[in-house]
């Protein structure tokens, strides 16, 4: 009756971490045997259910796992705070995956630590209900009806028989899916498939949540859908999410890891990767032209850009002329990034320049580019 929520790529090791894959159908069956017959009583272990207080929720130190001699994670090092939305970054064979499969519990690192909550993501009884996972080719039993299939994992969770309904309601009214309590799983379309197996992670209000590839194949109705619930999380838990949807990460993560060939790249708030502390770009358009004339190419010296060098804090300011772009660096600490775009847009405007787009930093999808080598490699 529960779902088949391992990863395709390798084989669970240890019995996962989440309370979604926490225990086998023969431990559940003890586990419910060994339960206190009066209901006042069978409630969760004070352990088990207190809150972390911890500045970091998820700790990894120099993990490394190597599949024969295949090195898929290499001297991984992260600290993850607590209420974050952290992302996980890499193009495919970068270790995202392996190292996702690692935090919760469903492989063993070769070597180094990892902490969940302060405990190893193999210590299920102290992390059950307090870890939610979604692996990306989660699956859900086709023939079971969405309301029994969650309250059976909210169970497994050592939720209370008689709260574990009111639970489920509770999640499905979060996942917009009150009306689905008898609909069989099967019948579900891949949207909403997708937002109960979501809704299965988010069950028990967990402290960390580890979300693999939560749109991947989603239309962009629904996917935006997943993103505007993983926001509504965010402070409430840690969240924890793997994606190639680099757009989509840097609307959602407040900070992340960019891994390539196993290694952490470059790791930190997502203001400090895309440099959005760092760098304004500016979008020219060009100038307004009569009918007939031939198209114009805006050079840089028809450009205010002394003006521009002369702002303060203002470090370095270059001009793209294939792109169309004004490029302002400036130091962190002298200036932000709201003052330089004004004071930018401000000397353009006054130079009879037009404009077409400003954004701060470069860009996550461009930063990672930079950083990672061919995103098509194995």
């Amino acid at each position: 009756m529960a779902a088949d929520v391992e990863p395709t790529s390798a084989p669970p090791e240890p019995a996962p971490a989440g309370a979604n894959d926490a225990a086998a159908p023969e431990k559940a069956a003890a586990d419910d045997a060994a339960k206190p017959k009066n209901p006042a009583a069978a409630k969760p272990s004070a352990s088990k259910k207190k809150k972390s207080t911890t500045e970091v929720a998820v700790r990894l130190r120099g993990v490394v796992k190597k599949f024969g001699s295949k090195v898929a994670v290499d001297d991984v090092s992260l600290q993850i705070r607590s209420g974050q939305v952290y992302g996980l970054i890499g193009p495919n064979g970068a270790g995202k995956t392996t190292t996702f499969s690692m935090m919760a519990g469903y492989l063993r690192p070769t070597n180094g630590d990892i902490e969940m909550l302060g405990f190893a993501p193999t210590h299920t009884d102290q992390l059950k209900s307090r870890v939610g996972v979604l692996p990306q080719d989660a699956l859900l039993p086709p023939s079971d009806k969405v309301g029994e299939f969650l309250v059976h994992m909210a169970r497994l969770q050592s939720i209370p028989a008689e709260k574990a309904p009111s639970i489920v309601r509770a999640v499905l009214e979060e996942i917009e899916g009150r009306d689905w309590w008898n609909v069989r799983c099967g019948s579900l379309s891949h949207g909403m498939a997708k937002r109960v197996q979501l809704a299965q992670a988010l069950l028990g209000d967990p402290e960390v949540v580890l979300l693999d590839e939560p749109t991947s194949g989603l239309d962009p109705r629904s996917a935006y859908d997943v993103r505007q619930l993983i926001k509504a999380r965010k402070g409430r838990c840690t969240l924890i999410v793997s994606s190639h949807n680099l757009q989509e990460l840097e609307e959602i993560c407040d900070a992340a890891a960019i891994l390539d060939r196993g290694k952490v790249v470059a790791s930190g708030s997502m203001s400090e990767l895309t440099a959005a502390s760092e760098e304004v770009h500016v979008k020219i358009a060009p100038p307004l032209r009569a009918a007939g004339e031939a198209p114009y190419r805006r050079n840089a010296a028809g450009l205010p850009l002394s003006k521009l060098r002369e702002l303060h804090g203002v470090t370095r300011v270059e001009y793209d002329d294939t792109r169309h772009e004004i490029v302002v660096h400036f130091e962190r600490g002298q200036a932000d990034a709201e003052g330089i775009i004004g004071q930018t847009l401000w000397a353009l405007l006054n130079g009879q320049v037009r404009i077409s787009g400003v954004t701060k930093g470069r860009g996550l999808e461009k930063r990672v580019m930079d950083l990672t080598d061919d995103p098509d490699q194995d």
